[in-house]
């Protein structure tokens, strides 16, 4: 797609990849192209996560934002999903979350909301970079009064909490739940949520110091959570990401609930309420075998995507859709929110358990998870390139699906977050799929080598 914007934003290593001074051309060009044919003064809400770069590019931001005559109200630290609800809620014309998601802390992101909570699409994220790297491009330059204003939403946690609260309808109270904020922006919403919400609560990893967010916590690490709700006998753990868009979770018995299950959770309760409009979930490629079978069953229609939330809202907008979402945990409840918000997917679930009178674990048991491997292979920004070219991947690729028939899959992709190419296998036989996916990894690798 872009050649700044990936699948969620634009994300690179802070100061070195991702710099102030693109920081402050994103600024300028994000406030040109969304006020083209605005008739006020344009207003942009900003947010970030808990990384240290986020005050070095939030600052950057807003200059390039306020140099073009755009007023900015900083929100803080917040969820990547609260910036998507206040831009709505403060009638602004545009929101901007500082963040890079579950990547570690050296990583930065930036990543744009329309003024209805939407992330822009393609055709406005292209004209914002061809913006940038056109070398003869003129900003307006306003003088005095007419530059940008920055103001501060003190309200803004309080708002995004009190949003949150309003999509439950009956108290937590008698459950003991863990919660792992990341060290990230859960950690200023999360305790205060969810003990309002009447849950006893167990939290872990709040306590940013702007290096530690997704450091060994989180729901790229779901060890020691899962170690945590067994010892201390609690109904099931939370995790979120470093921007609390994605949720996972553990059951009372330390397993693993992903994306997918919670998904397949919470699309029979919504079916149940008749809130599950068309009877239909969106998913994406990635999204388990298991899962399909599952809507089989159950009578549920499956639509998959491309990966990423953005494309997952897309098809639920065509159709009008209500749910959706990923098995990384972003999943969209659209009744409430504009794209993947981890602490209102936690809300639902955990009100759903709470009305059922089920344990998790019994929930979870309505879609049976196939064996499912992924190999991460970082490559170069050539050598994602020269992948979707070379004709010897291509033939092994060919190779795998046979092998597999109908009782499997394969899906290589380049990541758009990330500097890696992701290959992953499905199928009923663990020990074929490990094998598939260690073979075409080695031939990718070398075939791309040096690139």
């Amino acid at each position: 797609m872009g050649r700044l914007f990936g699948t969620d934003g634009v994300r690179g290593i802070a100061n070195t990849e991702l710099t102030c001074e693109l920081a402050m051309e994103i600024g300028r060009a994000a406030a040109t192209v969304l006020s083209d044919g605005c008739r006020h003064r344009p207003t942009f809400v900003i947010g970030s996560d808990t990384r240290a770069s986020s005050d070095m590019l939030g600052a950057a931001l807003i200059a390039g934002l306020c140099s073009v005559g755009a007023d900015v109200i900083q929100l803080g630290v917040v969820p990547t999903p609260a910036v998507a609800y206040l831009v709505g809620k403060y009638k602004a014309d545009a929101g901007v979350m500082i963040s890079a998601s579950h990547n570690p802390a050296e990583f930065n992101g930036i990543k744009i909301f329309s003024g209805n909570g939407f992330k822009l699409p393609d055709m406005l994220e292209e004209k914002i970079e061809d913006l940038i790297l056109d070398k003869e491009k003129s900003y307006a330059k306003p003088l005095g009064g007419e530059v940008g204003k920055v103001s501060y939403a003190t309200e803004a946690t309080k708002d995004y909490i009190r949003h949150i609260k309003s999509s439950a309808h009956c108290s937590l109270g008698g459950m003991k739940i863990a919660i792992d904020c990341a060290n990230g922006s859960a950690s200023a919403t999360a305790p205060t949520l969810f003990s309002e919400l009447g849950a006893d609560i167990h939290i872990l990893s709040a306590s940013p110091d702007g290096e530690n967010i997704n450091r060994n916590c989180g729901s790229t690490h779901m060890e020691a959570l899962a170690e945590y709700v067994v010892e201390n006998g609690l109904d099931c753990g939370i995790a979120f990401d470093g921007d609390a868009d994605r949720c996972l979770c553990v059951d009372e018995k330390g397993n693993m609930i992903d994306g997918d299950m919670i998904m397949a959770i919470c699309a029979l309760d919504l079916k149940r309420r008749g809130k599950l409009n068309g009877n239909t979930v969106v998913g994406t490629i990635m999204t388990n075998f298991g899962f399909g079978k599952f809507c089989e069953d159950n009578g549920l229609r499956f639509i998959a995507t491309k990966v990423g939330d953005r494309y997952v809202l897309e098809e639920m907008l065509l159709e009008d859709y209500s749910f959706g979402g990923e098995q990384s945990g972003h999943v969209i409840f659209r009744d409430f929110a504009t794209t993947g918000d981890g602490q209102l997917t936690a809300a639902q679930l955990l009100v759903h358990m709470k009305d059922s009178g089920k344990k998790l674990s019994e929930l979870a048991s309505v879609m049976t998870r196939y064996p499912q491997t992924m190999v991460n292979l970082r490559i170069s920004a050539e050598g994602k390139i020269a992948f979707y070219t070379d004709r010897v991947i291509t033939e092994k690729l060919e190779e795998a699906k046979a092998i597999l028939g109908k009782s499997g899959r394969i899906v290589v992709r380049p990541s758009g977050t990330e500097p890696l190419i992701r290959v992953m296998v499905e199928g009923s036989d663990e020990a074929q799929i490990k094998t598939i996916a260690d073979d075409v990894a080695n031939v990718i690798t070398e075939r791309l080598a040096g690139k």
